[in-house]
């Protein structure tokens, strides 16, 4: 999360250069409910001893109103197709939502009213030889 504070601190700066106003906080979508947990309260223990500057870099941001954390539950986390070894049925689902089309699928994979069209004029070269 840190360094996606960051980059979105750098990018608003680079808004701010192409005079873009950015005045709303970038939401900031996380899969862990630990990590936002940390990031908003300040509570420390021997658990996050290692893990306090990159906890004051999100919180310092969170503050200031840079960012804006919010939890996504892990089906619903796009990025992951981009960073994890997924699955082939989750992998398919995600490029999917995202809207990807595999571009080498036989013709005969094709959907909806493309399919229904091209069903019909193999019909009818069939049926009446045209």
């Amino acid at each position: 999360m840190a360094n996606t504070c960051l980059d979105i601190v750098w990018l608003r700066y680079l808004l701010q250069d192409l005079k873009v106003p950015c005045n709303l906080p970038a939401q900031l979508f996380c899969d862990n409910q630990a990590a936002l947990h940390i990031a908003t309260k300040p509570v420390f223990h021997k658990r996050t001893k290692y893990i306090e500057i990159d906890c004051h870099i999100v919180r310092e941001k969170l503050q200031v109103g840079i960012i804006s954390p919010s939890y996504v539950p892990t089906q619903y986390q796009f990025a992951d197709i981009f960073t994890k070894a997924l699955g082939q049925e989750r992998f398919l689902t995600l490029r999917h939502k995202l809207g990807v089309l595999d571009l080498h699928l036989p013709t005969y994979q094709l959907e909806g009213s493309i399919k229904e069209i091209i069903i019909i004029k193999l019909y009818a070269i069939i049926v009446y030889n045209i």
